[in-house]
């Protein structure tokens, strides 16, 4: 069984590195270095990342470069897009009452 999108980016260390590939592709060293992981540890992360799609692999020579596939991650912001909403139009509510109470304040 494969895990879902939002259990693979619900792994700090996975996000972490997302965040570092959202600057370009990276190696896995670089990537060791970046996160501050042992290397099998990067390793079987970026596996999980690669079953979830959300990165690619490019072999050249000894290396591997890992770039981030931006794609899967429209699936969590369309997700995420009525939160957004419902929040942004509560924080503005809270907003114009906390600007009514300073204007009675007044």
């Amino acid at each position: 069984m494969t895990a879902s999108l939002f259990e693979v980016v619900a792994e700090p260390h996975r996000r972490r590195i997302l965040d570092a590939l959202r600057d370009g592709d990276r190696s896995v060293t670089e990537l060791v270095e970046l996160v501050g992981l042992a290397q099998p540890t990067v390793s079987k992360h970026l596996k999980t990342l690669r079953d979830a799609e959300l990165v690619v692999v490019r072999p050249e020579a000894q290396r591997r470069w890992y770039r981030l596939r931006p794609e899967p991650l429209r699936e969590l912001d369309q997700w995420l897009e009525p939160y957004r909403r419902t929040w942004a139009r509560r924080l503005d509510a809270l907003g114009d009452h906390l600007d009514r109470m300073e204007e009675n304040d007044d």
